[in-house]
């Protein structure tokens, strides 16, 4: 009995995920548990495994595509099963290639996987195409005639266009009727122009290396952006957009907080401890303080303030996908090497990809740390509807007067940033002030 893979749902409040690649093609056997396809959220990227093992019957989606999550992406069966019951509405119209009768000869599918245009390419039938591809070949004019398709179910998809346009192989306007797809263009580049309709039938010849080495090389990369990138992009302009953002700058002595990171080193091991940083410190003294000021474990919601009893600590982690921020639930309750281990647990996630989306969300107050790259004070932007988030600097040298006496002793920078609807910068600067004496005697925090 043939088996439907759907795209999964990855959290409460995942609705849709983009196919990023199908690791499969219509026709290919797959054993169960390796990866058909991989897919995204708009922070997160997973890997779905073959549910059973068997032949692969049809795709239905292709790469790029947003696809809503529970609804069916693709078919394993054997020969000959019936897989009608599972085809999307949308697709019921267009007929699904069967893996046993492959639109092209299985040898020259292993020469060529995937072939390159040319002017003798036999006639592609340019109804099945995607919208993506459609709207790409309509600004480009790329000669779909030429094209080869390389989509689920022998279907044109952007990438086919585009390496038309790479190759030069486009027609101009004028001469988009009635042009043939033996026809060598004698325009720029191969272009098929008004003029080629009434010339002489030109020998088949292949164009593409030579198109291929007249294009001349570019003098920069347009890359489209990922979604996480389209995401935090709207994301940081609407809150600097929308928000009356300001920021505190504020140092502390760090001298004993140094000193009981360095015991915590030494003795961590015996202590049964993890390895608790300075960050972790910074987050454990946050979540404490935090709930002496309400309006910054808050949000702002246009006419609505909402204060939690509760500390929700989101934590900016920098992945290779972009800016991500999990969220420890409840710090406040956690013991400093509890919240330790929590924070290291999402951190981790995020920076695999593979957080679950519902860990992103729900944060009262954020922390950001650049003290390791150097940075000695900067301006973080605040998560809406969230009122604050801190940023943690480096630790550098100053010197202060005691006894009478110049002397050093490291400093460590912290900046806030507060919303100015939702609070003035008199309680937003007691917070820093008390946030201040609490790491400069951290051992009298943890005995609170």
């Amino acid at each position: 009995m043939a088996t439907v893979v759907i795209m999964p749902r990855q959290g409460q409040s995942v609705e849709s995920c983009i196919i990023t690649a199908f690791n499969k093609k219509v026709g290919d056997m797959v054993e169960k548990g390796e990866t058909l396809f991989s897919y995204e959220t708009d922070k997160s990227s997973f890997d779905e495994p073959a549910p059973e093992s068997g032949k692969l019957l049809a795709i239905f989606r292709e790469e790029g595509d947003d696809v809503p999550c529970l609804e069916n992406v693709c078919v394993i069966g054997q020969d000959g099963e019936d897989i009608s019951a599972f085809v999307p509405k949308e697709e019921e119209t267009a007929a699904v290639a069967p893996a046993e009768v492959p639109a092209v000869a299985p040898a020259a599918q292993a020469a060529t996987p995937v072939a390159e245009p040319t002017a003798t390419a036999v006639a592609t039938d340019i109804r099945a195409i995607s919208p993506r591809a459609r709207l790409l070949a309509e600004k480009t004019h790329a000669d779909l005639l030429k094209a080869v398709p390389t989509g689920p179910n022998g279907r044109i998809i952007e990438r086919d266009v585009q390496r038309l346009v790479d190759l030069g192989l486009t027609v101009s306007p004028a001469a988009k009727e009635g042009y043939s797809v033996a026809m060598e263009g004698s325009g720029i580049n191969g272009k098929v122009v008004l003029g080629d309709l009434n010339a002489p039938a030109v020998a088949e010849a292949p164009v593409a290396a030579e198109a291929a080495s007249a294009t001349p090389v570019a003098a920069y990369e347009d890359v489209k952006l990922p979604n996480i990138r389209k995401v935090i992009a709207k994301s940081m302009h609407d809150s600097l957009a929308n928000m009356a953002q300001l920021t505190l700058n504020a140092s502390f002595d760090a001298t004993k907080l140094m000193a009981f990171r360095a015991s915590l080193k030494a003795g961590a091991e015996k202590m049964g401890l993890g390895n608790i940083t300075l960050n972790d410190m910074v987050l454990f003294a946050v979540s404490r303080v935090l709930l002496n000021h309400k309006t910054l474990n808050a949000h702002y919601l246009d006419d609505t303030m909402r204060y939690f009893n509760t500390v929700n600590l989101g934590v900016a982690v920098d992945t290779e996908r972009g800016l991500m921020v999990p969220t420890v639930f409840g710090a406040e309750k956690m013991s400093l090497n509890e919240l330790s281990k929590a924070a290291k647990t999402v951190i981790t996630a995020a920076q695999s990809g593979t957080i679950n989306p519902d860990l992103l969300k729900g944060g009262t107050f954020t922390v950001t740390n650049l003290g390791s790259l150097g940075i000695e004070s900067f301006t973080p932007v605040i998560n809406p509807p969230q009122t604050g988030i801190l940023g943690v600097c480096n630790i550098t040298k100053r010197i202060k007067e005691v006894n009478g006496e110049d002397v050093t002793y490291p400093a460590m920078g912290l900046s806030l940033t507060f919303d100015h609807r939702a609070l003035d910068g008199a309680p937003a600067a007691k917070f820093l002030k008390e946030l201040c004496f609490a790491l400069e005697n951290f051992d009298l925090l943890l005995t609170k």
